[in-house]
This record gives structure tokens, C-alpha cells and sequence, in this order.
């Protein structure tokens, strides 16, 4: 089988999900956001992926009510805190200027590993696309002798996205590396993960004609 080297996840339908449970909206970020991210970790340590990146929050997200912005807030960091404690490289990257940007994890917006290293994993935190590529927009204004780069430039090209939730969308997820991914839907919510969402998506990702425009 093929395995993709980096796989980027879209965890959606927190809300939906809790809803659905009669909870609050606020509930699917505490009760269903932090374990299914832990144990697709171990599954793509076990698969041998090389790299992971989670899309934690954007800017747009932050314009939610503040109950819902301090529970995906603190999902993040609990997350983050989680995984450093296993073989991995974590990174964050967001817009840390913003004051939406939670300080806990300023540290880990250099990548550090932990324990053995291994696989990259990826936060996107308080990310935007146009902030993302705010360098690129503005290089004219800059000489000749500078390389504009954009603020995610330490994490390479996606090879597969996985989105949960239904929903058909990159909602602005890293628009440079996923210029050529293949994009897989999980029609259900990221709370209700399973491993089968992720051995299914590899199958299918086993199947594409990857040609990268060649």
C-alpha cells in the first residue's frame, strides 16, 4: 500500500455533535475534540506517516460566542500538552500577535522534540490564510535581495486531507501545501472518530492516481 508521508486533518462537527447529544455547542470541544486526535496520532505512528498537521482554530473561528472561543482554546492547548509527552515533534503555527493567539503554547511555535521525535506533528492555532501568506502580498514593497516566505514554511506538502463532519470545504486550510492533496470526506462527526475513518481513507487514498500534475 501507499502510504501518504503527510496527512492534513480537518476536525469538524464538534458542535453538530453535541447538539445531537443535547449538549451545549461549547460541550463538543471539551467531551469529543481531545481523544480521537490522540489515537489517530497512534495510528499514523503505527503506519508509519511522517507527518501530521490538525487544524485546531482560525481567526474566523475566534468570532464565535466567547464560551465556544475559551473551549477550542483550551481543547488546543490540552492537545498540544498531550502529545508532547509522546515521541513526537510538535509545532504550532498561528498568528501569536493576536491576542486570541493563547500563550501557553507560545513555546512550542518553534519546532522541539519530545522524547524520541519521530513523526511532525502540526497545531494550527489561531491560523488565517491571508495572514499565512501576508509576506507573499506585501514582497513588492520589499527588495529584490529578500525571498518573501510564508509564516508556514516548515511544514511541507500534503499528501492526503481528511475532513470529519460532512462538509466539502478546505475552510482556508493551508492553501500552499495542499495545492495537490487528495481530499477525503467522513460524512460523521470527529467526536464519533473511529479507526476505520483513517484505515478507510488510506484505502482510498491507495487508489488515486497520483500524478502531481505530470
Amino acid at each position: 500500500m501507499r502510504i501518504p508521508n503527510h496527512i492534513g486533518i480537518i476536525p469538524d462537527g464538534n458542535r453538530r455533535w453535541a447538539e445531537s447529544k443535547g449538549f451545549s455547542k461549547e460541550k463538543g470541544y471539551s467531551l469529543g475534540g481531545i481523544t480521537p486526535g490522540l489515537l489517530l496520532f497512534k495510528l499514523c505512528q503505527k503506519a508509519g506517516i511522517k507527518e501530521i498537521t490538525y487544524y485546531g482554530f482560525t481567526t474566523d473561528n475566534t468570532k464565535r460566542p466567547s464560551i465556544q472561543k475559551e473551549a477550542f482554546v483550551k481543547a488546543c492547548i490540552d492537545a498540544v500538552k498531550i502529545l508532547s509527552k509522546e515521541d513526537a515533534e510538535l509545532l504550532v503555527v498561528g498568528n501569536t500577535e493576536s491576542k486570541s493567539f493563547p500563550k501557553d503554547l507560545i513555546p512550542y511555535t518553534t519546532r522541539r522534540v519530545f522524547g524520541k521525535g519521530g513523526i511532525k506533528v502540526n497545531f494550527l492555532v489561531n491560523y488565517g490564510w491571508e495572514w499565512d501568506l501576508y509576506n507573499l502580498k506585501s514582497s513588492s514593497n520589499k527588495t529584490k535581495s529578500i525571498i518573501p516566505t510564508i509564516h508556514s514554511n516548515e511544514i511541507s506538502r500534503i499528501d492526503l486531507i481528511i475532513r470529519w463532519g460532512g462538509r466539502r470545504r478546505l475552510s482556508g486550510f493551508l492553501p500552499v501545501q495542499s495545492v495537490y492533496s487528495d481530499f477525503y470526506i467522513v460524512n460523521d462527526f470527529w467526536p464519533d472518530f473511529k479507526p476505520e475513518h483513517f484505515y478507510d481513507a488510506l484505502n482510498w487514498y491507495n487508489d488515486q492516481d497520483i500524478t502531481l500534475g505530470g
